[in-house]
């Protein structure tokens, strides 16, 4: 196997594990020419060679993820990725306290945003 297979395997796994198989095989279904090349890059390298390295593990990566897309003013992506953060393992008061030291450092506007995103995912 290739590097780049290799890689392609390990982030279809691990996305499999995350966000579960039926969403992420109807991801996969849905590719075009057209965004085949970043859903590979996505599969690829976001997950099969970021989220996959050691030296962190999913909990703490996930609590990164939400900081930055909150950070970032991304609800779309928030979204997806508290559902996900709970499944690495984080608390729903980890999550209030990320989103919390995320809102001091990114501003609260942002801060409003990631919490009426996460509430609405966490039936809060």
């Amino acid at each position: 196997m290739t590097d780049a297979k290799n890689s392609t395997e390990a982030g279809l796994a691990i996305m499999r594990e995350m966000f579960g198989a039926e969403l992420v095989d109807g991801r996969q279904a849905a590719v075009t020419d057209f965004n085949r090349p970043f859903e590979d890059l996505v599969v690829r390298y976001c997950f099969g060679e970021v989220w996959s390295r050691p030296q962190l593990d999913r909990k703490t990566r996930s609590m990164l993820t939400l900081a930055v897309l909150t950070a970032l003013g991304k609800p779309n992506q928030l979204r997806v990725h508290v559902q996900t953060a709970i499944n690495n393992g984080v608390t729903r008061e980890e999550i209030r306290e990320v989103l919390l030291h995320a809102a001091v450092y990114s501003g609260v506007p942002a801060g409003v945003e990631a919490f009426r995103v996460a509430s609405d995912v966490l039936g809060a």
